[in-house]
């Protein structure tokens, strides 16, 4: 089957957006009757609010001692970063 990119019109902000050709592939691969009725931008704030805020956890940098927060549990005997020092590893 081929495929041509289509411009459809996304339902909650109204902006259209390109439901491209690899994306076309991959819905029938996977099974996918219905094209997407929501652009990239409002599929991703849509899944977002459906999880939910993420589960902060306090830590200390291991290479500046600065107290920071992860979006995980730390492990004992693993080391975690700040954003800066993570940047730099």
């Amino acid at each position: 089957m081929s495929f041509e990119e289509k411009v459809l019109q996304c339902r909650d902000c109204g902006e259209d957006f390109v439901f491209t050709v690899g994306e076309q592939e991959f819905y029938e691969e996977k099974g996918f009757t219905n094209e997407p009725g929501r652009c990239s931008d409002c599929r991703t704030k849509r899944r977002q609010q459906r999880s939910g805020p993420r589960e902060m956890h306090d830590a200390v940098c291991a290479d500046c001692g600065v107290e920071t927060q992860v979006p995980f549990k730390p492990t004992n005997g693993r080391p975690v970063y700040c954003s800066e020092c993570f940047g730099k590893q």
